[in-house]
């Protein structure tokens, strides 16, 4: 009876106290083939902020790496043509002004002078049409007046979107052209861009999982683009990451893309035995009893989250594995 009960013990508590491991066969199984690239980290919006005058760049707010929000002003354009401008402006309608006021005058004079019938109704129809011209004369000009003093506050160069000043192509006092570059803007997220050889298009599908980082676990991705235009051989996409870092742009990250599916021989990892630079693994012999026999492993496997290996050579399909310390 005793002998009955330690062996029922025994039984239950073996595999927890590694005392055996149950037989299995050697098998084939379906994989995931990976393809290992890299992606760069880059801004989902570059847009340019671009003067909008021509001048001189009298400051500048920003550096590289400045966080800016949309339509803050980043830096400052001087143009002292426009101050003369506003000027010359300026003196054209008050030359206008003093015409229009003399006008006035004569036109008052000429109602007066027609009720005593001293001039004639033609005399009086003209010098209401002269006052008529210098009133559209001088709202013209005031009209161009606001025009220059919008070019002014155009000196103002704005952030078009929300993020980070990637680059700064120019220095306080440089000489810019309207349109020129001043600040480089990313925003809008950021995602890693990839370029994989055409030969793997087929198996790259929007919604895929993408494994981030060198042991390719350590972080997931999602393939959130797949661009259809094919540039010098290779198919650009975009994988988005949760809480990736944005510190550098255009850093260089290792992926590891899905591109397709193959068999392989596997085992599970706790049963190869590595000894003196050479892998192991026990199988039951012709005559039933273990045996080690020398394998050449590949590279390490997930099959329904159990760590396995790739048997390479030393074990064909069926071939049984047995505890080592049987």
């Amino acid at each position: 009876m005793r002998t009955f009960i330690l062996a029922t013990a025994l039984a239950v508590l073996g595999p927890g106290l590694g005392l055996a491991a149950p037989e299995m066969a050697a098998e084939l199984r379906e994989v995931t083939e990976w393809k290992a690239v890299f992606g760069r980290v880059e801004a989902r919006d570059m847009i340019p902020a671009r003067s909008r005058i021509g001048g001189t760049l009298i400051s500048i707010k920003v550096t590289e790496g400045s966080p800016v929000t949309e339509g803050q002003q980043i830096a400052d354009i001087y143009d002292p043509k426009l101050g003369l401008q506003l000027d010359s402006v300026q003196g054209q309608i008050d030359a206008l002004q003093s015409q229009l006021e003399n006008a006035e005058t004569e036109l008052q004079r000429g109602e007066d002078l027609l009720q005593r019938g001293v001039t004639t109704a033609q005399r009086l129809d003209a010098l209401r049409t002269q006052v008529e011209v210098l009133k559209n004369q001088i709202e013209a000009t005031r009209a161009q007046k606001r025009v220059i003093e919008q070019q002014a506050v155009e000196g103002a160069v704005l952030a078009p979107i929300a993020g980070k000043v990637i680059d700064v192509p120019v220095t306080h006092g440089s000489v810019v052209m309207p349109g020129e570059v001043i600040a480089q803007i990313g925003g809008g997220g950021f995602f890693l861009r990839l370029a994989v050889p055409e030969r793997h298009a087929g198996y790259l599908k929007e919604g895929i999982e993408i494994r981030i980082g060198p042991d390719g676990e350590s972080k997931p991705g999602r393939l959130a683009k797949v661009y259809p235009q094919i540039e010098n051989g290779r198919v650009i996409a975009d994988v988005e990451v949760e809480g990736m870092s944005s510190e550098f742009v255009n850093a260089r990250v290792l992926v590891s893309l899905p591109v397709g599916r193959r068999t392989a021989l596997v085992v599970p990892a706790d049963r190869v035995d590595t000894r003196m630079g050479l892998d192991f693994v026990t199988v039951r012999g012709p005559d039933g009893g273990p045996v080690d026999r020398a394998v050449v492993v590949g590279g390490p496997l997930s099959v329904d989250d159990t760590p396995m290996v790739e048997i390479l050579s030393g074990l064909t399909e069926g071939d049984v594995l047995v505890d080592r310390h049987e």
